[in-house]
C-alpha cells in the first residue's frame, strides 16, 4: 500500500492508495467503480497520444513488413510443431492431422484479419488489451489482458524447459542430466532447469537493448530454421510411403480431427505478439496487413507440409509422440537427421522466445499506461527505445515458472485463454463496425445486440452440443438449428443493421461473415478442450479478478477521473484564452 510510504509513493500512487482510509473508502465504492469502468470505453485517439504519452518516451519506429514478417515466423514457428504433431496424430486424428492444422490455421488466420484492422487504425504496444478498452471496455479489456501475460508466461516457460530437452538430444544426453533433482518438493516441481533460466534472462537482454536488433537476430535464425525445415521435407519425402496415409486417414474420425484441431491451435499462438509492435512500425497501414498475413499463411503452409511428410513417411500407430521426426527418421535408416531436427527444433524455440519477450513486455506497458498495473512498468528507456522494466518483470516472472515447473498439462490451458481472446476481439470488431456511441439509434443497437447474441448463442450450443456428445454420437438435427441460426443472424447483421464506421485505411473484408465465422470457430475449438483445463481457466480467471477489485480497478479509476479533471481544465483554460484574446482584439 502506497500509504506505506506516504504522500503517495509506492507502486501505486494514485488517491485511493495514500491512506488505509482512503483504501477502505475505495473498496466500500466498489460497485459504483465497477459500473464506471465496465461502461467506459477508451477513445483510439486517446490510446495513440495520451495513454502512449504515459511511458515517458516514445519507442522506436524501426520496423518495416519485412521485420513483422519474419517477427510473425519466428513467433509461431516452434517447438510446437515438433512435438504437437506425433501426439496429435498418434492420439486423436491420425494421417488426417494435415486436416487438423489446416482448421486450426483457417481460425488464426480469421483472427489475424481481425487483429490486422485494429492495429492499422490503433497501432500502439497493447495489442488486443488497447483494442478491447477501445471497443468493450476496460473490464473486459484486463479480463482479456490477464490471460493473454498468462499464455506468454507459461508457454515462454514450456519452449525454454523445452530448449533443454532438445540440447540435451544433441549432446546425446537425457534432458535430466542437466536438470538438478529438489526432492524435498513434489515431483511436477522437482526438476529445476538452470539451463531455462539462463535461456530466458539472455532472450531478455536481446529484447532489452534493441528491438531492430532484436528483429535482425530473430530472422538470421528464422531463415536457418526454415532451411532446416526445408530438409526434413525433402529427406522425409525420399522414405515416404503413400500407404501410410491412405490406408487410415482419419481413423478416429471428424470428432479426433477437430480436438486435435484445439490442441494444434497452440502451435498458432504468438502471431498476436506482432500486433504489439504497431507502435514501432514506420508504415502501420502498409507494413502490418503485410506482415501479419504474410506470415500466418507461410506457417500455415509450413504446418501442413511438415506433418504430410510425417504421416507419409511412418505408419500413425508408430509415430512416437514425444520426438516424431527424430524418430521417424531413425526408423528410416537415418539416425543422424536428428541431430538436424533437434537443431532446427532449438533455433525455432529460440526465436519463439525472443518473440514472446518482446510482444509481452509491450502487452504490459500498455496495460501499466492505463495504471490496472503499477505505473513503473510502463516507462520506455529514453536511450534504447525499449520498455525495459516490463521486459525485465516478464523475463523474471517466466524464468521462475521455468526453474521449478514441469509444464506439460498446460498447453491446453494455453489454448483456451488464446481462443478466448481472439473471440472477444472478433466480437470487438464487430462492435466498431456496428455500434458508434451517439451516431447509432436505439433501433439499429437493439438489432446489432440481438444479431450479436444469436451469433454467440448458436456458436456456444454447437461446441456445448459437440463437447457433450460422445464419439459417435449425437444426430445432426440440433446442429442444423444451431447453424442455420448462426447464418440467419449473420445475414440480417448484413442487410438489416447499418455500418456505423467503415475503416480509414485497411478492414477486414466479408464483414460481418469473417468476424462471426471467427467467433464459431474459435468457441466451437473450445468445446473440444477437455474440462479439467476449462476449472485451471476458471481459477485464473477467479485470481485476476480478485487482483482487479482490489487494486486494478481502483488506480484505473483514479487515474481516469484525474486524467478527465485535466481535460476539463485544459478546455477552461482555452476558453478563457480565446475570450480573452477576443476582447483584446475588440479594444484594438
Amino acid at each position: 500500500m502506497a500509504a506505506a510510504g506516504g504522500g503517495g509513493g509506492g507502486l501505486f500512487p494514485e488517491e485511493s492508495f495514500r491512506s488505509w482510509s482512503a483504501y477502505g473508502r475505495a473498496l466500500l465504492e466498489t460497485g459504483p467503480r465497477l459500473r464506471d469502468r465496465a461502461t467506459a470505453r477508451s477513445l483510439d485517439s486517446a490510446e495513440v497520444n495520451e495513454v502512449r504519452g504515459r511511458s515517458g518516451a516514445d519507442m522506436k519506429r524501426t520496423l518495416t513488413w519485412w521485420d513483422l514478417i519474419w517477427f510473425g515466423i519466428g513467433a509461431v514457428i516452434g517447438a510446437g510443431i515438433f512435438v504437437l504433431t506425433g501426439q496429435e496424430a498418434k492420439e486423436a486424428a491420425g494421417p488426417a492431422v494435415v486436416v487438423s492444422y489446416a482448421v486450426s490455421g483457417v481460425s488464426a488466420m480469421l483472427s489475424v484479419f481481425c487483429y490486422t484492422e485494429f492495429a492499422v487504425e490503433i497501432p500502439v504496444a497493447g495489442g488486443s488489451f488497447a483494442y478491447l478498452r477501445v471497443e468493450l471496455g476496460d473490464f473486459m479489456a484486463f479480463i482479456a489482458a490477464g490471460n493473454i501475460l498468462l499464455e506468454y508466461c507459461i508457454g515462454g516457460a514450456a519452449v525454454a524447459r523445452s530448449w533443454t530437452s532438445y540440447f540435451a538430444t544433441l549432446l546425446d544426453h537425457h534432458p535430466n542430466d542437466f536438470r538438478v533433482h529438489a526432492p524435498a518438493l513434489s515431483e511436477d516441481y522437482s526438476r529445476l532447469d538452470p539451463i531455462a533460466v539462463a535461456v530466458v534472462l539472455l532472450i531478455c537482454l536481446f529484447a532489452v537493448l534493441s528491438t531492430k536488433g532484436s528483429s535482425r537476430f530473430n530472422y538470421v535464425l528464422s531463415i536457418v530454421h526454415l532451411a532446416v525445415i526445408a530438409f526434413i521435407v525433402v529427406a522425409g519425402l525420399t522414405r515416404a510411403k503413400a500407404a501410410n496415409l491412405t490406408a487410415h486417414f482419419a481413423p478416429f474420425g471428424a470428432r479426433g480431427i477437430f480436438a486435435a484441431s484445439a490442441v494444434l491451435f497452440f502451435a498458432y499462438i504468438g502471431f498476436d505478439a506482432v500486433s504489439t509492435m504497431a507502435e514501432e512500425t514506420r508504415n502501420p497501414a502498409r507494413d502490418i496487413p503485410i506482415g501479419l498475413v504474410g506470415a500466418m499463411t507461410l506457417t500455415t503452409a509450413v504446418y501442413c507440409v511438415l506433418a504430410l511428410v510425417l504421416c507419409l513417411m511412418q505408419p500413425y500407430s508408430e509415430i512416437d509422440p514425444d520426438a516424431p521426426f527424430s524418430v521417424a527418421f531413425t526408423a528410416a535408416g537415418m539416425d543422424w537427421a536428428k541431430y538436424i531436427v533437434a537443431f532446427g527444433a532449438l533455433k525455432g524455440m529460440t526465436t519463439v522466445l525472443l518473440v514472446s519477450a518482446v510482444g509481452q513486455a509491450r502487452y504490459l506497458t500498455h496495460i501499466a499506461r492505463t495504471h490496472m498495473v503499477p505505473p513503473g512498468l510502463a516507462q520506455v528507456h529514453p536511450r534504447l527505445g525499449t520498455p525495459v522494466n516490463a521486459t525485465v518483470a516478464m523475463a523474471v516472472a517466466t524464468a521462475v515458472i521455468a526453474l521449478f515447473t514441469d509444464l506439460g498439462i498446460l498447453s491446453n490451458l494455453l489454448s483456451i485463454s488464446t481462443l478466448f481472446i481472439f473471440m472477444l476481439v472478433a466480437v470487438a470488431l464487430l462492435v466498431r463496425r456496428y455500434y458508434g456511441a451517439g451516431e447509432t439509434s436505439a433501433a439499429d443497437r437493439n438489432k446489432f445486440a440481438a444479431c450479436l447474441a444469436v451469433i454467440m448463442a448458436s456458436s456456444v450450443a454447437t461446441s456445448a452440443y459437440w463437447g457433450m456428445t460422445s464419439a459417435g454420437g449425437g444426430g445432426w438435427v440440433p446442429y442444423a438449428a444451431t447453424v442455420a441460426a448462426w447464418l440467419a443472424a449473420t445475414l440480417f447483421l448484413q442487410c438489416g443493421v447499418p455500418k456505423a464506421r467503415a475503416p480509414k485505411t485497411w478492414g477486414v473484408p466479408l464483414v460481418p461473415w469473417l468476424p462471426a465465422a471467427s467467433i464459431f470457430i474459435n468457441i466451437f475449438l473450445l468445446g473440444s478442450i477437455d474440462a479439467a483445463s476449462f476449472v485451471r481457466f476458471g481459477v485464473w480467471t477467479a485470481a485476476l479478478l480478485a487482483y482487479y477489485f482490489l487494486f486494478g480497478l481502483h488506480a484505473s479509476y483514479d487515474t481516469a477521473k484525474a486524467l478527465a479533471a485535466e481535460a476539463d481544465a485544459a478546455r477552461v483554460e482555452e476558453g478563457a484564452r480565446k475570450a480573452g484574446a477576443a476582447a483584446a482584439g475588440t479594444c484594438r
